[in-house]
Order: structure tokens, then sequence, then C-alpha cells
């Protein structure tokens, strides 16, 4: 039957169902208005009506499709090598980004690799300054006393700015800064650094005070090196989680997040390779430099040159991102279909919320989420702290020679870095096969049991001490290689699963939770669960005189701080599954609303006016009153 046909039967069909009611209604509103509410109700029952057969002539040629398929198939050899490899390219390209997807993918992933290029030449030359100028003694008060206020004034800052700056300004008032800065480092303020430093006047105060205070007055005296060292510690926390993070989860989806976030940590180590080369590239320059030339301050300009160069790249990036890629009208569709962060906002361009900075405290924790969140971040930073360095002080034993210690630390970076790779690779099937609550529970469960297993033979190291020497070795290298292979573990599954993970949380999230949130977590949670972590290990070493005392309490709090990671990711996990489910019923509400929309909009073109209108003739089931106007 063809499909007019088919239509106009089923409008005679319904109308003839709906006599009874349109006269109902008629009689109920005048017979001035009859052909007026007539002509309305033949426009919606035609359109319901050719909406149906169109469903219907679309499943029909979706089922004989289907047929024809299976006869075809069904005509085949089975069983031959031919299908087999198939399936298997199919599943391969099933895996790789789309054409579309590419248009995101490549910048975001050549954005990320040059923000962590930048991170590595920064944290490197960051110890180099303090500890050669101080002592690594600095190095605790330096992140109790300066990173963390830091973290907390930034956040102060950034909520406010956040209320009165767009998305791409916020972006570049957060960035700049930081380049310009460490240009002005490395180009005016260290050569000019016997200037600035005001060296007799710490000597002044120090001869009051008792030895004690060495170490704050240290930062007073290299105020421009503690200035650096924050700064450099706040460019991983701002620049890499928050604004990188940030902008990666609004133009992402959180199905594209799961194929592709385990790769974006790829970059992390090509970074690393790419930096590595850079800084011997350096050394080699300073090494050709005449006597009496400061190598060190010749290195630093082209080191500094180099963190510029790249934040020129990035902004590029951005907004290359922001006005090109983000309006090219196949990503908008594929954006809308995913649903990604950007899209949802387009949708809802409601007023936007302006709360200072205690509001958005009381905001923030009043979302037991976003409270979930920061559990896991901080937690990750308490529990790597508190075995590592531990880990590092039984390394020093074993290795005192600082060539040997060297040579394992080189080693150490390598199996780090390959077993980083094996991990991110297997990232994307453990989230595909098993979803974000699986992957998130990896990393808590491996830094615990491998972090006791290091602390029980530490502990008992007396007690298992023959079993160790029927291995062939001591109960001091067996405590090393077992805090190494726990470092890597915890490490490459943080790197692989914790970071995509804790990303990809924020997407469902609405703007205030996600801009504001991350930044919380981002930025204080980081730098609370290491310098809390370094408190604990302070007040137990105070307490008990020596860290190899404190070993048995670090082990129950790392078992305490483990155990609440993990109830953190479990909640988590529920919340965020429900989330999602919000957000695609939100979806499919959306799309209903479209529809109906569109139909209307036809039925219009029609002729019989808007059919919307608050006197508009509506249909209603059998057994129930016509709704009054």
């Amino acid at each position: 039957m063809a499909p007019s046909a088919f239509v106009a039967g089923v409008n005679g069909a319904v109308l003839r169902q709906q006599q009874p009611q349109v006269a109902s209604v008629l009689g109920a509103r005048g017979a001035a208005l009859a052909p007026v509410r007539a002509r309305r109700a033949v426009a919606v029952i035609t359109a319901s009506a050719a909406r149906d057969a169109q469903n219907e002539n679309s499943s029909s040629r979706k089922r004989s499709s289907s047929n024809s398929t299976e006869l075809h198939a069904a005509a085949q050899p089975s069983g031959g090598d031919g299908d087999s490899n198939s399936s298997w390219v199919e599943k391969m390209k099933a895996q790789m980004p789309t054409s579309v997807e590419r248009k995101k993918l490549l910048p975001l992933g050549l954005m990320f690799f040059v923000i962590l290029f930048n991170y590595t030449i920064l944290r490197d030359t960051k110890d180099v300054l303090v500890v050669t100028a101080a002592g690594a003694e600095i190095i605790p008060f330096l992140k109790t006393y300066c990173n963390l206020p830091g973290a907390i004034g930034f956040t102060v800052l950034y909520t406010k700015l956040a209320n009165k700056l767009s998305r791409e300004q916020l972006f570049y008032a957060c960035l700049m800064p930081f380049v310009a800065f460490f240009l002005l480092f490395g180009f005016v303020m260290y050569p000019n650094a016997a200037v600035l430093h005001p060296v007799g006047f710490v000597a002044s105060i120090a001869s009051v005070l008792p030895a004690a205070a060495e170490a704050p007055l240290a930062i007073l005296r290299n105020w421009t090196f503690a200035l650096f060292y924050t700064l450099a510690n706040l460019w991983g926390s701002v620049v890499v989680s928050l604004l990188f993070w940030g902008f990666a989860n609004e133009v992402t989806s959180v199905k594209e997040a799961e194929k592709y976030y385990p790769l974006f940590g790829l970059g992390a180590n090509i970074a690393l390779i790419f930096s590595g080369q850079y800084v011997r590239f350096v050394s080699d320059i300073r090494r050709k430099l005449p006597a009496g030339v400061d190598g060190w301050a010749v290195s630093l300009k082209y080191l500094m040159a180099a963190v510029g160069i790249g934040g020129a790249i990035i902004a590029g990036l951005y907004r290359y991102m922001t006005s090109s890629v983000l309006k090219d009208p196949e990503v908008i569709a594929a954006s809308a279909n995913a649903e990604t962060a950007a899209s949802k906002k387009k949708k809802k361009k409601g007023k936007k919320m302006n709360m200072g900075f205690r509001d958005s405290t009381k905001y923030l924790a009043s979302s037991s989420y976003i409270r979930n969140l920061a559990m896991i971040v901080i937690a990750y930073g308490m529990s790597i702290n508190i075995v590592e360095v531990t880990w590092k002080s039984s390394l020093k034993t074993a290795f005192p020679d600082p060539n040997d210690y060297s040579k394992f630390m080189g080693n150490f970076s390598s199996a780090t870095g390959t077993f980083t790779f094996m991990m991110m690779l297997a990232g994307r099937f453990i989230f595909q096969k098993f979803g974000w609550g699986t992957a998130s529970m990896i990393t808590p469960i491996v830094l615990g049991i491998t972090g006791l297993m290091f602390f029980g033979l530490t502990v008992f190291s007396s007690q298992l001490a023959p079993v160790i020497a029927a291995l062939g070795t001591t109960p001091l290298m067996m405590a090393v290689l077992v805090g190494a292979a726990q470092n890597i573990a915890s490490k490459g599954s943080k790197y692989a699963l914790f970071d995509p993970c804790k990303e990809m949380a924020y997407i469902p999230l609405d703007d205030e939770q996600r801009l504001k949130g991350k930044a919380a977590v981002d930025v204080i949670g980081n730098p609370l669960g290491k310098s809390g972590g370094s408190f604990i290990q302070q007040v137990l070493i105070f307490s008990l005189g020596s860290l190899a005392a404190s070993t048995p309490y670090l082990a129950a709090i790392l078992g305490l701080i483990t155990f609440m990671w993990i109830l953190a990711a479990r909640s988590l996990s529920v919340q965020f599954k429900e989330k999602q489910a919000a957000n695609a019923r939100e979806n499919e509400m959306d799309a209903a609303s479209l529809g109906e929309d569109s139909s209307s909009n036809s039925s219009s073109r029609d002729g019989s006016g808007p059919v919307s209108s608050p006197g508009a003739f509506r249909p209603q089931p059998t057994g129930q009153p016509a709704a009054s106007a």
C-alpha cells in the first residue's frame, strides 16, 4: 500500500473515532468556532498519523534490510579466515577516533603535550634553585607554608574571576600571568638576585633567633626562588588539572573520555623524553661558554624561553579550539548527540550564578559528590606521601653512594615509564569492559596492598630474615625492591586510571560545580593531601624520635586512609551513574520536545494555524473530559 493511501486511511479511522469528542467540545464552546477547531483537530491527528506511518515504514525498511543481510550472510561460507580478519579489522576501526573526534582530540593532545613539557622543565628547575641555595631542608617548609597558602589564595581569586569573566577570558587570565612571571624570572629576577634578596637583613634577624628558625629565614632570604617554587608547583595544579582538564571535560563526552583519556597520559611520557632532550641540549650550550660566564644563568634563560614559547602555543591551540573546532558544524552536531558539557551549556543559557568565595564554599560543601571527589584526591596525596618518604629513607640507607643512588633511580624511572605505558593501553579496555566504578577502585587497592606489604617488610624484617635470606637478598634490599614496585604500580595506575576517573567525574556536573568544584578539589586538594601526609610524619617523628619508630603507626594510618578512599570511590561511583542516567533522561526529554516542536511547525505550514495556542483543540482519551480553554 502506498504511504499516502495508508495515511489517508488512518486519518479517516481516527477522525471517525474522535467525532463524538469533537462534537462535545464544539457544543461546549459554541458553533461559531467549530470550523476553526475542527481544522486544527484534523491537523493534529494528521501529523500524528503521518509520524506513525513514517515510523512504520522506517521499521519495515530496517526489517527488510536486516533480513537481506542475514540471507546474504547465510549464503557466504562460514568459518573462513576472511570473516575473522574482517571482524578484527572492524573492531580495530571501532577503537580508532572518527574524523570528527580527531578534530578535537589532536589539538587537545598537542596542548597536553606542551603543558607537560613546560611542567617537566619547571619541576626540575625549582628543585635545583632551592636545594642549591638553601638545602633540601627548606622543601617541607615550602610545601607547608608557601604551596598550600598559595593554592588557597589562588582559589579565592579564581572564584572571583569566574563570576566576572567568560570561560575564554578566564583561561587566558590564569595562563598568561604564569608565563609572564617565568619569563621575568629568567631574564630579570635571577640575574639581579643579589640586589633583590635581603641577605643582610635576614642575617641580622638570624643572630637573635634560635637555630630552628633557619629554614623559614632561608625562605625569606631567597624569596624569589621560593616564589618560583610555589608557582612552578601551581602550574601542575592550575594549568594541568584546572585549565586543561577543565576544558577537556567541557568539550568531551563521557564515552569519548572512557576511550581516549587514558591515551592522553601517553603524552606525559613523550613530553618527559622531549623535555629531557631539550635539557641535554641546554647543558651542551652551558659547557661551551667561556670562563667567567654564569652558565646556570644562561641555561635558565634558555629554559624559561622554552616555557614562554610553550605558553604561546598553549594559548594559540586554545584559541583555535574555541574559534574554529567548536564552531565546526560536524563537531556541534556530534557534541549535541553525545551531550558534552559545552552542548548542555548552549541548551541552558540561564542566568550565571555569581557567588563569592564563602557562598561557593558552602555550595560545594553541601554536595556529597564534590566531597567524595575531594576525599579521593586528598587520600591519594596523603597515601603516596606516607609510603614514598619511608621508601626513600630505606633507599638512602641501601645506596649511600650518590652514583649508586642515581643509577637505581634511573632504572626506577625507566620501569615506571614502561609500566605506565602498559597500564594506559590497558586503561581503555578496563573502562570499556568494566566501567568507571571498577577503574576507580584499582588505584586505592593497589596502593593499599603494596604499601602495607612494604611496611610489613620494614616492621617484621627480623622475623622474615631467614625467608628473605633463602631468596638470596637482605631485608633492607627486599624492602627497597618492594617499595620500588609499590611506587611503580601506584603511579602507573594513578596516571592510567585515577586521573582519567577523576576528570570524567566532572563531566556530568553543572557549570557552577564543574568550574568552582574543580578549582577547590584540584588546586587545594592536591597540596592539602601532600601537606597532610608530611604533617602526620612530622608529628610522629617529633613524638617518637625517628621515622623508623613511626613505621607501624604509618602503616595503620595508611590502612585507614585507603579504607576511607575506597568508601568515597564507591559512593562516587553510584552518584556518577545516577548523574549519567539523569542526563540521559534529560536528553530524551529534549529530543521529544524537539520532535513535538518540529511537528507543530509542519502543521502550521499546512495552513491550519498554530496548534499550540491557548485555545487550540487537544483530543482527549475516551472517558476523560476535555480541558477548558
